[in-house]
């Protein structure tokens, strides 16, 4: 039982996650951890760590949806009620908004879920090979 707890202290979670978001490797911090826009490689190119292992699932999507909300909703109130633009205005400026900021942030989620199911050892990661 010591040995699973040693384990688990080398892994700190605050620079994986921090690798995780740059999208890089959370082991080496400097292979990438995405082949393409969200397709987790197998392995780090750079360190060959084994990434194979990660369920990221739908959480990058429903935390993406999360953060947008949170940070639109209150800048649509704010827009409308100081400014009064037109509908159509405010509808196009906000669409665009919300486009960008979810496609910037949905792989950089999706590499510190990843980074964290690292970090805490979660489905296979922490298995000696």
């Amino acid at each position: 039982m010591t040995q699973i707890d040693n384990t688990m202290a080398e892994r700190e979670l605050w620079p994986a996650l921090r690798k995780g978001f740059r999208r890089k490797c959370p082991n080496c911090g400097s292979g990438p951890m995405l082949k393409s826009y969200l397709g987790v490689r197998d392995t780090c190119p750079v360190c060959r760590e084994d990434l194979s292992h990660h369920r990221a699932d739908d959480g990058p999507a429903y935390l993406t949806i999360l953060i947008v909300g949170h940070l639109m909703a209150p800048l649509l109130h704010i827009a409308f009620v100081t400014w009064r633009p037109e509908p159509l205005v405010l509808f196009t400026i906000f669409a665009v908004g919300c486009v960008t900021l979810s496609l910037y942030l949905l792989p950089r989620l999706k590499g510190m879920i990843v980074a964290f199911q690292w970090a805490r050892h979660m489905h296979g990661f922490g298995d000696a090979t």
